[in-house]
């Protein structure tokens, strides 16, 4: 739409504060004395395009949200903080796909591609089965499949404000980049920041952590390692040890660990093998960090990136067979197990899992377990125990539906679920099939003009063929 804020009349209604930006003010007309705030001089900010589906965060559920809205005809805009597309997958360094075994769809595609490229392979056994793949050709997948669908990419571009209309529909997002402040305008939104971001910004509902207490499931810095060789460590890695009779690898790493005078914060470490020798390595646990609080995530950052120089340093210290024990990277983005959980049109429940749901509309069928990282490191540092065992169950499109704004669509760990549940449906398996419904159902809720609870199921499906 060119240059200078056009959709004014729409902003009146929809709080135009919240998309200000800073004036060149002189220090004191805008900060008194003492001052612990600071009153943002209003300005305004460029509509950079008009578009019909925006997606906002490019982890797994995003690239998929974008993929399928394209595919469906959308005009498609995809907007991602870390310079790659992948999120955790790759600014995260998790190189292991969870919760693969019935899926298919774009996550199969992406699969048979990295497969066909000698750059991944399946692991494990029956519903034990995980996808190890090589990070790099992974970023390189994701950008080519977008650009295959025509979905337009904009890197190093956070989410910075929200803007409904005086209908209450969400109008723009409003980013921060080394362009400045910008705002996109769009008919359907998707969010799949992880977070919530985009949501919390609209003003929507949301939950955090355990019912009650609030408290979040640690985070995990993921770490490349290499050096060793996989026959010679093969009974401490997972998906290695299980075929030569050893059923406790995790067990045998921390054992390890303390041998040389060291001990996680994790006490259930695990290394996967990855392609190209690599191994990646899962020991680190930072617990009670909100997903929302950058200081605190900083603070968790620096602290979990010592452990695992520490604890790599110890097990090389040993020699042997880790005499050449390297960390070859950390992950750009520390690990985030669960942020908000927003509220939808229905709540995934601990029920759900425990009478196997099945739903009309359902958008994948979970067979992941619960799977709960402690809470409170002072009763155990590894996977807390629970009476409640998952069969598996289906998540509906209508947990991926905002209840509070009606053309705002989520998908991946931020739809609506309960603390139990989260902890199960949250694995990388499950957020692209999320992302590829929330995307088809953006696209033709764009192109008619209705909510996307209104599209219809069947639709929906049939777009994602």
């Amino acid at each position: 739409m060119g240059n200078g804020l056009r959709r004014r009349d729409l902003l009146k209604g929809a709080g135009a504060a919240a998309v200000a930006t800073p004036a060149c003010a002189a220090p004191e007309d805008a900060l008194s004395r003492g001052a612990k705030t600071w009153r943002q001089p209003a300005a305004d900010i460029p509509v950079v395009e008009e578009t019909d589906v925006v997606v906002c965060g490019a982890g797994p559920a995003g690239v998929a949200a974008a993929i399928a809205a394209a595919r469906a005809g959308a005009r498609t805009r995809l907007l991602e903080v870390h310079g790659c597309l992948g999120g955790v997958w790759t600014a995260g360094l998790l190189c292991w796909i969870l919760d693969v075994q019935n899926k298919g769809g774009l996550l199969r595609r992406i699969l048979d591609e990295l497969g066909g490229r000698g750059a991944g392979r399946l692991h494990g056994e029956g519903g034990g089965k995980a996808f190890g793949y090589d990070v790099e050709i992974m970023k390189l997948l994701l950008e080519e499949l977008c650009g295959k669908a025509g979905v337009k990419v904009q890197l190093h571009t956070r989410v910075a404000a929200a803007a409904k209309d005086p209908t209450g529909r969400l109008a723009l997002v409003v980013t921060e980049s080394k362009s400045g402040r910008e705002a996109w305008a769009g008919k359907v939104f998707v969010d799949a920041t992880g977070d919530g971001d985009l949501a919390a910004q609209a003003g929507c509902e949301f939950d955090v952590g355990r019912e009650g207490s609030g408290q979040v499931q640690p985070l995990s810095l993921i770490a490349l390692l290499a050096g060793v060789q996989a026959d010679d460590i093969a009974l401490f890695v997972r998906s290695l040890a299980e075929p030569r009779g050893e059923r406790d690898p995790k067990g045998r790493l921390l054992a390890e660990f303390k041998r040389a005078g060291v001990e996680p914060s994790y006490h259930q470490p695990t290394l996967f093998p990855l392609p190209g020798g690599l191994f990646c390595l899962m020991a680190n646990h930072e617990y009670g960090v909100p997903a929302h609080d950058a200081a605190k995530i900083s603070e968790a950052t620096v602290r979990a990136r010592a452990e695992v120089h520490r604890l790599v340093d110890a097990l090389r210290a040993l020699g042997g067979i880790w005499k050449d024990l390297r960390v070859v990277a950390t992950a750009e983005q520390i690990g985030v197990r669960e942020g908000r959980r927003i509220r939808g049109l229905y709540t995934v429940s601990t029920d759900d899992l425990v009478r196997g749901a099945r739903h009309p509309d359902a958008v994948c069928r979970v067979t992941f377990p619960v799977d709960v990282h402690s809470t409170d490191p002072k009763a155990t540092k590894g996977i807390e125990g629970g009476k409640v065992r998952a069969k598996p169950y289906d998540v509906p499109f209508r947990a991926l539906v905002s209840k509070d704004v009606e053309n705002l669509l989520m998908a991946g760990r931020c739809i609506s679920g309960d603390f139990l549940a989260h902890s199960s449906y949250r694995v990388t398996g499950n957020s692209v099939p999320m992302g590829e419904a929330a995307g088809a159902a953006a696209a033709l809720a764009a192109a008619k003009g209705v909510h996307p609870a209104d599209v219809g199921w069947e639709a929906i499906r049939a777009a994602m063929q």
